[in-house]
């Protein structure tokens, strides 16, 4: 590890195979409406062929599931991935639910953060379920797929999970964009960062983090944060989806804007690793500091963006003040 101050890895998923939530990003929630299986057969392996294309381009293994591999063991897969990787501290967005994820941080309490996960903001009982996430499992955030909630972000249904999180002053990690690997979801009503906006004005205390720098919505999630200094981006991810916009775009530019615009304290540091035997993608944090020594950081502004940011948002002050 080149860097001479503690990583803290706002993003990671942890057993995204076994997880309802996360297998929805894939497309899963839809089924082909006219039941042509050879249809749907022939989709299901171009989805895969891509899948395999991008996983080559960058040298990854592909996903190895082993069944007889305990949520235990993997733990402690990702224990030693940190340790091998000089990674101080690492927060995991989703994992099987909220107590599954508790679970998980007790494991290693002084390496692992875990947050909240809610399907339907609107739901009963939903603001009690991310009260208990926090206040009963200690968990440290909440996590949100906005284009798979089944109302917008905005509903004013929602304004009990608000306020829990306002009170606990935890953030909340939305997904915008489309989402999902190859044959993922494109686009619905639900899928914009602008819908954010009266969210974020009447709740100033809970800082937002829009991951991955927002996905194609650059232009809503940079007049997003002009308009609300409470939100956030992360850095997660290939951020391979700067591929398929209309002009060209580079994760130099991506950093170099939002750096600009709202600068290093509202950047915040994610690898979105997820599964083995990739283990922990090194190469989006190495591929990321470069940019940002390129740049001409100030060690002050990378300490901020690679650890005390998210140190400050996850409540761990030691890492938030650069001890190791």
């Amino acid at each position: 590890m080149s860097s001479t101050f503690p990583v803290v890895d706002f993003h990671l998923h942890f057993r995204i195979e076994h997880d309802p939530a996360t297998r929805d990003l894939s497309g899963g929630q839809f089924s082909c409406a006219d039941h042509d299986e050879q249809a749907q057969r022939r989709r299901d392996e171009l989805v895969a062929e891509q899948s395999r294309r991008w996983r080559r381009a960058w040298d990854f293994p592909d996903p190895q599931p082993d069944p007889d591999r305990t949520w235990q063991d993997e733990a402690d897969m990702w224990l030693a991935e940190l340790d091998e990787h000089g990674i101080a501290h690492a927060s995991f967005v989703t994992g099987c639910g909220d107590e599954q994820v508790a679970e998980l941080v007790q494991r290693a309490p002084d390496r692992f953060s875990g947050m909240a996960n809610l399907r339907d903001l609107t739901a009963p009982g939903a603001a009690e379920q991310l009260a208990r996430a926090i206040d009963e499992y200690g968990l440290r955030g909440l996590k949100l797929f906005a284009p798979l909630l089944p109302h917008r972000i905005d509903d004013p249904a929602a304004e009990p999970v608000w306020r829990v999180a306002a009170d606990r002053g935890i953030p909340v990690l939305i997904h915008f964009g489309h989402c999902g690997s190859s044959g993922g979801v494109a686009h619905n009503d639900h899928i914009e960062p602008a819908w954010l906006e009266p969210v974020a004005k009447r709740f100033p205390g809970i800082p937002f983090v829009i991951p991955h720098f927002g996905v194609q919505h650059v232009q809503q999630v940079l007049f997003l944060c002009w308009a609300c200094p409470n939100v956030l981006v992360d850095t997660s991810g290939s951020n391979q989806w700067v591929r398929w916009m209309p002009y060209k775009l580079t994760l130099e530019d991506l950093f170099r804007r939002c750096y600009e615009t709202i600068g290093p304290e509202r950047i915040v540091f994610g690898s979105d690793s997820s599964w083995f035997p990739r283990g922990y993608c090194y190469r989006y944090l190495a591929d990321q500091l470069r940019v940002c020594h390129e740049m001409g950081m100030p060690e002050a502004d990378l300490r901020a963006i690679f650890g005390g940011n998210a140190a400050r948002l996850l409540g761990i002050p030691d890492f938030a003040r650069g001890r190791t």
